[in-house]
Order: structure tokens, then sequence, then C-alpha cells
């Protein structure tokens, strides 16, 4: 006889990827091709694809790609944790926001994320925090309870790669390539679980 234990809490893993290859992607949000120089080959799966990026000249690319192929909420979690091991890179005034942000990827409500989009929207500069913050604002519906409007399926995947590429940015050259493979090796985790 086959018994279910009641007791185990354990859930499946939950998908986090958009698409099964990197050429539905590409198929399915044309902007990615925009971004990247290096297509995907047909027979490619996602982690082949990102480990292709990952060694080319413009290993940027795997940012990119990890910005558009993982689903949006996804998406955001892991920009958040990119900036957030840069956070000697942000000045004192993106704290507030990446706070916000962490609260919204602790408890995903909407009423937190509408807060998120609005300091985001009304930020007097286009930092990575508030890169991401508008991320977060789109990633999931609307950026107003008062706005049925769903935004674009790539507004989400953009913000998180310009956020991301533009922390980046502000590290010292020398420093760039080691940032560049912790957030690799975290966007790789994410492709491990479809």
């Amino acid at each position: 006889m086959n018994m279910i234990d009641q007791t185990d809490k354990t859930h499946p893993p939950r998908r986090s990827m958009r698409y099964d290859t990197p050429a539905e992607l590409f198929a399915s949000l044309p902007q990615v091709r925009d971004l990247t120089q290096i297509r995907p080959r047909a027979d490619e799966d996602n982690l082949q694809y990102l480990f292709r990026l990952r060694g080319s000249t413009t290993p940027e690319e795997a940012v990119t790609f990890t910005s558009f192929a993982a689903l949006p909420t996804v998406a955001a979690g892991w920009g958040y944790e990119c900036l957030r091991q840069m956070a000697d890179h942000l000045s004192p005034l993106e704290r507030p926001l990446m706070q916000d942000i962490a609260a919204w990827i602790a408890n995903p409500v909407p009423g937190i994320r509408y807060k998120v989009m609005r300091e985001a929207l009304w930020a007097p500069s286009r930092s990575p925090s508030v890169l991401l913050g508008l991320a977060v604002g789109w990633s999931t519906g609307g950026p107003a309870p008062n706005d049925s409007l769903r935004p674009p399926p790539w507004r989400t995947p953009q913000a998180v790669n310009s956020a991301v590429l533009s922390c980046l940015a502000r590290a010292e050259l020398s420093r760039r390539p080691i940032y560049l493979a912790r957030f690799l090796d975290m966007a790789e985790s994410l492709f491990r679980i479809y």
C-alpha cells in the first residue's frame, strides 16, 4: 500500500524560465535580439547557451539573456541579488529603495510593488536601484492599482538588464570580471530549475 506522508511540506521546484529553449525566447521576445550579437543554435538548451555566452568575448550578453529568459519575478530577484553583491557601489540614497525591493521579494504583494514603482518613477535619476525598482513595478501587472493595462513582456527584463549592467559599470575595470562571474554563477542556478 502506498502511504502519503501528510507531514511532508516539501514543494517541487517552481519554474524559473519563460521558455525551454533560447530559440523559443528569441522567437517570442524579439527585443532580446536587439541587445545581443550571439544567436542561439537550434539544438541548444538554455544552460548550453548561457555557457556559450559566458565564454564569449562579450560575456555581458549572458546577463542580457538571463534577464530575458527568467520569469519576470525571478529576473527581478536575481537582479536584486546582483546589486546586493555590489552594495558598496550603490549610493546611500539607493539603499531605502533596495530595502523596499527586498521587502517585495520576501512578500510579493501588490501594495509593496506599487510603492517600489512609485519611488522608482519619481526618482531624480536612473540609478541601478531605480532601474531595478522599475523592473519590480512592471513584473506582475500594471504600475498602479487603477491601471489595468499590463506592460509589454520585454519591459521587466530590459530594466533588469540595465540595472545589472549599469551597476557592473560602476566597478573598477579590474573587478568587473569578478562581479560578472558571481552574477553568472547565480544565473546558472536559475537555469537548472525549469
